[in-house]
């Protein structure tokens, strides 16, 4: 049965993806290969002589990267150009440090080049790299095999370059947590129930009263017996009467000195207390602006208490800019909550739809731009299957939408669809790459396994100290941009489990799609370098 199974190239193609899933759940030590375990176990089938279906791995690599430009492309653009410069030229350096790191390798060990393009992708956990070396050279099989030998090294060696780094330099990162939170402290969404006891505001009309609006703060709701109404601009203020004030915790302190005093009463009713939804921002007026500018609790009497940007939640401050598509979470009052959300361009049911026609059209038009080919003077090149519908969805996903062409896919639908991509392109890969595997291990294997430890290492040394002595970042930042630079996901899972700030998950999301675009630039560059 199972030599039936393995000879029919489609059962076999679902066999690889089920058994290199399943190999990436295991779980040693805290990491997991995830779907990387898909490339061991098309080696393997592909070292048995089976094969999957041709043309598979060029759908999975068109998907795939399809679904990478338009997660990357809210953000791609605007980091790279105003949010967060120094990061992103952290990601811009360690990138660099990385291809220049295995052209050098290459060139004193005299290892071909397709192997040593495939020990960057690996070592660099960047799998539109490998998508990207391997179109560039399609002759070659061995791309993926140094991918697959130099994986293991950039996962282990990002989450131990994260836990060695603060104990070779003593640092505390506990401490520098709580430091950051304290920091943080003031620019946290946070409410009080204030009793007014200063005598020269009783009289005046809460729109009279300018120093609220100053401060970032916000009147929500006066104390009547012991339900918490809402009030009114031209509420008149009374001694002993009860407030519900809205703002950040570092100015809430200033308006309730001036106001009177925090209130000790605990026998009031809010209703509203867990009232909070999460909202997808696509409207222009939100997108690119800080929460500073858009003063969401004056205007709209709510407030973000956290973003999720590139599957990262964190908490923002005032100066966090806002993207398109990502997820806020605003909490405040329902009719509040509402108006907030349609101001924000949330249409619940809209953005859960999957428009295909879009995605068809954005796929084509990828394709297409990827087969035109460009002349510089007397060279030619084309951006191929994984540059065109890369630039196409990055493109489309900045801009939202190019007249009737939608782009955005609905979290779900993106992730299903980068997922099985991935899966596709990485089994096809494997099982291409697998009749190579024995030969290419007893001729090159220990400075395969040497180049895959140099390519990981040195460009989190070098970007450690370009971020402290040239971009003077903090150790949290470099621990979070590191993660971001590498493209390690497991990397961050390993700092965010040691610290309670949300440092390191911001400077991440901010490194994170710069570098994974510039990486999978990188490969195509190290191509040509190295006469591949």
């Amino acid at each position: 049965m199972l030599e039936l199974m393995l000879g029919n190239p489609l059962l076999a193609l679902f066999l690889v993806i089920t058994a290199g899933m399943l190999l990436g759940r295991a779980n040693l030590a805290g990491l997991s290969l995830g779907s990387s375990g898909v490339i061991f176990a098309g080696l393997a089938l592909g070292h048995l002589g089976r094969r999957v279906p041709d043309g598979v791995g060029t759908l999975g690599l068109v998907l795939f990267v399809y679904c990478v430009g338009i997660s990357a492309g809210p953000s791609f653009f605007r980091v790279f150009v105003r949010r967060g410069k120094k990061l992103a030229l952290l990601g811009a350096a360690l990138v660099l440090t990385g291809g220049a790191t295995a052209w050098l390798l290459t060139w004193m060990l005299a290892l071909p080049a397709d192997l040593a393009v495939g020990v960057f992708a690996g070592a660099m956990t960047s799998t539109p790299a490998l998508a990207a070396a391997m179109e560039a050279l399609p002759q070659s099989s061995q791309v993926a095999v140094g991918y697959g030998l130099a994986y293991p090294f950039g996962v282990v060696g990002v989450v131990l370059f994260v836990q060695l780094l603060p104990r070779l330099l003593r640092a505390d990162i506990e401490r520098l947590s709580r430091e950051a939170e304290s920091e943080d402290a003031g620019q946290r969404v946070s409410r009080a129930l204030v009793e007014v006891a200063n005598p020269t505001v009783v009289g005046k009309e809460l729109d009279e009263l300018g120093f609220i609006a100053e401060a970032g703060c916000l009147v929500a709701r006066v104390l009547r017996g012991r339900e918490l109404v809402p009030v009114h601009s031209d509420l008149e203020l009374e001694l002993g009467q009860h407030l519900l004030v809205v703002g950040h915790e570092g100015d809430l302190n200033l308006v309730i000195e001036a106001l009177g005093r925090r209130s000790e009463r605990t026998d009031y009713v809010l209703e509203t207390e867990q009232h909070r939804v999460q909202v997808v921002v696509t409207s222009r007026q939100v997108v690119g602006r800080t929460l500073a500018e858009l003063q969401l609790r004056r205007r709209f009497g709510v407030g973000v208490v956290r973003v999720c940007r590139h599957e990262v939640e964190f908490v923002p401050r005032s100066d966090t800019e806002i993207d398109y598509g990502e997820m806020l979470t605003v909490v405040g009052e329902p009719d509040d909550l509402h108006r907030f959300a349609e101001f924000a361009g949330h249409r619940a049911r809209a953005f859960d739809e999957t428009d295909l026609i879009s995605v068809g059209v954005g796929l084509v038009a990828g394709v297409l731009l990827g087969l035109v080919t460009f002349g510089i003077g007397g060279a030619s090149f084309s951006l191929g299957l994984a540059g065109g519908p890369l630039l196409v969805a990055l493109v489309l996903g900045h801009f939202g939408h190019l007249g009737p062409i939608v782009g955005h896919l609905p979290r779900a639908s993106r992730m299903v669809l980068q997922e099985m991509g991935l899966v596709f392109f990485l089994a096809s890969a494997g099982v291409n790459a697998g009749g190579e595997l024995v030969e290419v291990l007893q001729q090159h294997s220990a400075m395969l396994l040497a180049s895959a430890a140099a390519v990981a290492l040195t460009p989190m040394i070098v970007g450690y100290l370009v971020a402290r002595f040239l971009l003077g970042l903090d150790l949290l930042q470099v621990l979070g941009a590191v993660c971001g630079g590498m493209t390690s996901t497991p990397g961050l899972g390993v700092v965010t489990a040691k610290v309670d700030s949300d440092v390191p998950a911001v400077s991440y999301a901010a490194v994170y799609p710069v570098s994974l675009i510039l990486i999978t630039v990188a490969a195509r560059i190290l191509v040509l370098l190295l006469g591949g």
